[in-house]
């Protein structure tokens, strides 16, 4: 009785190892196809006679993914120049004369020009934060700091925290909170994403010497 238990602890553990090795290479390797599948489609844009099936009789994975960073870096270059610029704003100026284009359009430049920008301060903070109730602590990323028009309401001093959900960080809620209440952690956003994915599995090293169980201090005064 006692080898049968041993044999399928045995067993348990080998599975468990086995799953240890073959699930993160088959989810990064489905996700690498995924992503190259999805860019393969930038080949749509190029002629059906200059496709690689029309000039050597078969798909090439990934040069789609290849086209589409030229493509990015192409408009770059032409988008940091003078003529570029002024072109884009005709463009922009067009698409918000669009009724419905105009809302979409502009909601997305927005947010997308908070999260590239290299002055931007959105995500660019791993924070501490008390939530949903008094003791109960969560990680929230920094996304700035409330408009004009709600600050006037809230008093003392703020910061806008987005406190994502786990294991899936794309949806979460949007707080704002009191600058004294929210503490910066000494990990980066990365590490701190990792963390949330994992479910709190995956703890990120300390980059300091802080003592465990330690709030670091409050955010300092730079947005």
């Amino acid at each position: 009785m006692t080898s049968r238990k041993e044999s399928v602890e045995a067993l348990k553990r080998y599975l468990i190892a086995g799953l240890l090795v073959w699930v993160p290479l088959g989810i990064t390797i489905w996700v690498l196809q995924l992503l190259l599948s999805t860019l393969d489609q930038t080949l749509l844009l190029v002629p059906a006679s200059a496709r690689p099936e029309a000039l050597f009789g078969f798909h090439i994975p990934g040069l789609g993914a290849l086209l589409a960073f030229a493509i990015l870096i192409l408009t770059g270059v032409i988008a940091a120049n003078f003529f570029g610029a002024r072109l884009i704003l005709l463009w922009e100026s067009v698409l918000n004369r669009i009724p419905v284009v105009k809302s979409i359009y502009s909601s997305v430049k927005q947010v997308s020009d908070t999260l590239l920008s290299d002055s931007g301060n959105a995500f660019r903070k791993a924070l501490l934060v008390e939530y949903p109730y008094q003791g109960c602590w969560t990680i929230a990323f920094q996304t700035g700091i409330p408009a004009v028009a709600v600050a006037g309401h809230l008093g003392s001093e703020h910061v806008s925290v987005y406190v994502p959900t786990t294991p899936n960080p794309t949806s979460g809620f949007f707080l704002m909170l009191p600058r004294s209440r929210v503490h910066e952690l000494d990990m980066t956003v990365d590490e701190a994403l990792k963390y949330i994915i994992s479910m709190g599995v995956v703890a990120p090293r300390p980059h300091t010497n802080i003592p465990v169980g330690t709030i670091t201090p409050a955010l300092d005064r730079r947005n």
